[in-house]
């Protein structure tokens, strides 16, 4: 997706195609935003195929359809790629349960992932981003974005239990899932991509839970602590914790590395930017709320009306599909003054939806930032100047927000 905006005077929303992928490799959505926002804060579109789907794009609306589960649930399914066909792991997937289920597990769960529990991983993380970054030292060309999809797995697959060995396949896999079209991923038709991958990545969960039930014993790591999950009385089933399982590889490897993508792609083409955070190290941690509110990487989430719903202005009938836009909501003037400025100063910044809203904000939220703060700290440590070394290349997708390449060329910091 472009992250750039473009002009909107000349668009005509009845023939605005929200699924349209080029729009999101070549094209520039926000343009497209900005206009439904001031017009059609409510928009409905029906897909050639007869799918139809109603989209909210202003700030507080994309917050009340993620936040408020008695009138948008998640059960139905929460993932643009699946609209027409129901989640068939709803109410075992936690992503796709509504309270007070998701609450008992994502409780469980979230107690390895908070702030202070996650601190404790900062020396593995700067670890492992040091060593990353070594490669773009050297002067040659370096793809980003290619290499920063394996990021994710190098910093939490020793925190989930995943061995070295299955890592890069393993990226592999969750990208299929999150984008099913683009020709790096894509293996047959989408329906075939989004089956192969999610069979495998489940089959992978499932096998790990009958090799560690038949060895017994326990390692500390996330997928273990997955074993000793309680729901209510009773104990996660071997299914419901491989889907969880399956669940947290996609959230551990899919947004962070097109966050910092495309928050290193915007500090190129603004330089002064690159040059405040270098002066000032105090504002990374604003810089990496506002990277995340700039490049919105997980673009949107999917609800389903429980009822007739009045929203934007008019009405969603009872069982219709609502995307909310977060690239959307984190563009809305009334939330971010000028808000297609990447200003790393921004007051406020930390108000961007990037991890969604309400029951199913992001769980690993706190990994995340904590690894974003880490690297763009390294970066700007060891990197003088960043130039571009070629033409960025998008994500073929209207799930995820991001880029396949970004070739790089860098300037080593000289230190005193």
């Amino acid at each position: 997706m472009r992250l750039t905006p473009g002009t909107g005077s000349d668009i005509d929303l009845g023939r605005v195609d929200l699924f349209d992928l080029d729009l999101y490799t070549s094209g520039d959505p926000h343009a497209i935003w900005d206009v439904m926002r001031a017009k059609a804060p409510l928009h409905h579109q029906v897909l050639p195929d007869g799918r139809e789907f109603w989209s909210v794009t202003r700030y507080d609306d994309v917050c009340r359809v993620l936040g408020d589960h008695r009138d948008f649930t998640s059960e139905r399914g929460t993932v643009v790629t699946h609209l027409g066909e129901d989640d068939v792991a709803a109410g075992r997937l936690m992503t796709s349960t509504d309270p007070p289920r998701h609450t008992e597990v994502r409780r469980a769960i979230g107690s390895k992932l908070t702030a202070r529990a996650v601190a404790s991983w900062q020396d593995r993380i700067r670890k492992a981003t040091v060593h990353f970054l070594e490669p773009a030292l050297d002067g040659g060309t370096f793809d980003l974005a290619e290499q920063a999809l394996l990021l994710p797995a190098i910093v939490t697959g020793p925190v989930l239990g995943i061995p070295e060995r299955d890592w890069e396949e393993l990226v592999q896999l969750t990208a299929m899932v999150t984008a099913p079209s683009d020709p790096h991923f894509q293996h047959g038709s989408e329906a075939a991509t989004l089956a192969i991958s999610h069979h495998e990545l489940v089959t992978y969960v499932t096998d790990w839970v009958k090799r560690r039930r038949k060895t017994g014993g326990e390692d500390g790591s996330l997928l273990d602590h997955l074993m000793s999950v309680r729901a209510g009385d009773a104990p996660l089933t071997d299914e419901e914790i491989a889907l969880n399982g399956y669940s947290i590889l996609l959230g551990a490897n899919v947004t962070t590395p097109h966050t910092i993508s495309g928050t290193v792609h915007t500090l190129i083409e603004g330089p002064e930017q690159f040059e405040k955070a270098q002066a000032d190290p105090s504002l990374v941690p604003n810089l990496v709320e506002e990277g995340l509110r700039w490049t919105s990487a997980a673009c949107n989430f999917m609800r389903y009306a429980v009822n007739d719903i009045q929203i934007g202005g008019g009405t969603v009938p009872a069982g219709g599909a609502v995307v909310a836009w977060i690239g959307s909501a984190n563009r809305d003037e009334s939330q971010f003054p000028d808000p297609h400025e990447f200003d790393i100063t921004r007051s406020g910044a930390k108000r961007q939806v990037a991890f969604g809203f309400g029951p199913h904000f992001c769980i690993g939220a706190p990994l995340a930032r904590l690894t974003l703060r880490i690297f763009f700290e390294e970066l700007l440590q060891r990197f003088a100047s960043i130039d571009l070394a070629g033409e960025p290349q998008h994500l073929r997708s209207y799930f995820i927000a991001g880029m396949t390449h970004l070739p790089i060329v860098a300037q080593k910091r000289k230190t005193s």
